[in-house]
Parts: C-alpha cells; structure tokens; sequence
C-alpha cells in the first residue's frame, strides 16, 4: 500500500467520526420562561399585526437562533390552533410544530377510537423534541391524505432517534427522529387543511423574520468595529455592502406584512416565496461581508458571534434554494406584466 493510501485509511475513520453532542442546558429554561412571560402570545398573522409578531421573532433571533427555532415552532403551533380550532382553550406547555415530510420517513394513522388516533411510523426534524411538551405533526390518513396531529410527547409509544443528528450549527435543537409505535393522538383541523389555510404561507414569512433578526446581530458586530479607531477602509466596504442588503431585505418584510393585513384571507404564497428569497439574498451577504471584514477573532473569542455564525448557514437551508427559486420563477411567469411597475 502506498504512503498515499495508508494515510488516507488512517484518516478516513477520524474524518468521519460521529459529532460530539453537546446539550444546551438553558435552552428549554429559557423557552419555559419566555412562554411563562407571556412574550410566545404573539398577534396572530393576518389580524392587522404581522409586522409586529415578526419583530418578536427577529428580536429573539438576535440573542439565539437555536433559542428562536423552538420558539417560532411554539408560536406557530400556537397560531395554527387558534385558526383551525378557535373555539378551544388556549394551548398550555411547550410546543413544537413538525410538518417535513422527508421520502425516508412517513408517519400514518392506523386506527381510530373515541375521538383520538393512532400513529405509526417515523417523524423526521423533530426539533427540540427531547425538551418540548406536546407537538403537532403532520401524518396521512386512511385515505392518503395529509392530516395535522396534537400529541403529548411523553408517550413510551414515541421514541427519541438521536443517532442521525450529526449537526454542529443548530446542534442543541437536536432536530431528531421520532419513532411512533402506536402512538396517542387527536386530530387538529381538517384533513388537507393545515396547508390549505393562509396561516400556512404566513408562517413561512416568520421563518424569514428570524434569519434576519440572526443576520442583523451579526452585522452589529461589524458596524461597531466600524466606530473603532484602528479599523480600515475595507472594512467600511463590507460595511455599505451589509446595510444595503439588510435595508432591502427589511423593506421586504415591512411590505409583506402589510401585504398579508390587507388580505388575511388570501393565500400569500407568492409574497412570501419572494420574501424567503430575497433575506435569503441578505443573509449570505451578510455572512460573507462580515466575515471578511472581522477576520476570524469573533468567530473564536466571542460566544455569541460564534454561536450564530455556525447556526444560520444551517438554518437560512430551511430554504431550498433553487428548488424554492424555480416555484417562485413559475409563479411570477403567471402574473401579469405589472407586477414590477413602480
């Protein structure tokens, strides 16, 4: 064997050695205290106060995308009740809301008795699963058609899958796998009706709100480095390249969430594709200009830099890029000309 390959099989059981998972032990603490607080009772989308709710989101986002993950999921799970069962007392505990529908895990209903059904199979991107009280899930029902589900996740019919988490950015929401065996359940809605409803493209612009709020503390770092006597010219460049992409990726959000007010009962599928993009645009910016100009001394000797330096490449991937760019395209090539008129 040459020196070559002998080097290589040494190092390709090091290379691909499992990650070190680590537990964030404030994580579910400070989840607990923000829904105690009173701060996860956002307005619900569409009532005239989008804006605001996204501010939340954003605001938490700036302190910790992990943190903001398992919150968005709440207030979604809690927004999504209120629409489709508006009648019910307010949800109480933990949420989290897990709609992926990956082609390597398939959750169904088998069976159905007073009210309630019964799960089997896999959930994939359970995020906070390990932490959450009860979550809603999307499974498919006896005649294949998509169903939304509240569970209570301390069932010994749900299982804890942690050996496909492998994430280093957004490590401590251990998005991982839940195996149901017969697992209690009740239906929420309508089959069909959780993607049919406006909420649900809403939803997706809070998604948006949170890379935003990641990208602006980011770019905070830069701007004060900008105020200190020994920085340089280029780094005032990297500087403009990031308020220019921040300020486009606001107006975005403020137009959208006035979009979604004057038409709560629309389905705003298309301002929020072009959302989705367009901070998606101003989050890799921000990335690369503020990495550029900082060097490498926050990414190593600030926590909180770090922290969301390594979660919101992972996170922004909630997008599909291409894939979501191509359904925008297709649905632009749809609407009359006029849709870029001044």
């Amino acid at each position: 064997m040459s020196n070559v390959a002998t080097l290589e099989s040494l190092l390709q059981p090091f290379a691909c050695r499992p990650a070190i998972g680590t537990v964030d032990a404030g994580l579910q603490p400070m989840l607990e205290q923000l829904i105690r607080a009173g701060f996860a009772q956002l307005p619900m989308p569409g009532h005239g106060h989008t804006l605001e709710r996204w501010r939340t989101l954003a605001a938490v986002s700036t302190s910790d995308l992990r943190l903001a993950k398992l919150f968005e999921g709440h207030t979604d799970a809690l927004a999504i009740m209120a629409e489709l069962e508006p009648d019910s007392p307010a949800a109480a505990g933990s949420w989290g809301t897990w709609a992926a529908e990956p082609p390597f895990a398939r959750l169904e209903i088998v069976d159905r008795q007073a009210g309630n059904v019964y799960l089997q199979g896999r959930k994939a991107w359970c995020s906070g699963a390990a932490v959450l009280d009860q979550a809603l899930v999307t499974a498919w029902d006896e005649q294949q058609r998509p169903q939304l589900v509240a569970v209570t996740l301390r069932q010994p019919t749900i299982r804890l899958l942690e050996d496909g988490w492998q994430a280093v950015g957004m490590g401590s929401t251990a998005s991982i796998d839940l195996l149901f065996e017969g697992a209690l359940g009740r239906c929420v809605g309508l089959p069909g009706q959780y993607v049919d409803r406006p909420g649900f493209w809403q939803g997706g612009g809070g998604i948006a709100a949170c890379w935003y709020g990641a990208a602006c503390a980011l770019a905070g770092y830069l701007r004060q480095h900008c105020t200190q006597p020994y920085h340089d010219a280029h780094a005032e460049a990297h500087l403009g390249a990031v308020d220019a992409a921040l300020c486009m990726a606001r107006a975005a959000l403020r137009e959208t969430a006035r979009w979604i007010d004057d038409n709560p009962q629309s389905s705003p599928q298309l301002p929020v594709r072009r959302l989705r993009a367009q901070v998606e645009v101003a989050v890799d910016s921000v990335l690369a200009h503020v990495g550029r100009g900082l060097g490498a001394t926050p990414f190593c000797r600030d926590s909180h830099f770090a922290r969301l330096a390594a979660d919101l490449p992972v996170f922004v991937r909630q997008s599909h890029a291409e894939k979501d760019l191509a359904q925008l395209g297709q649905q632009v090539a749809a609407q009359p000309l006029e849709g870029w008129e001044l």
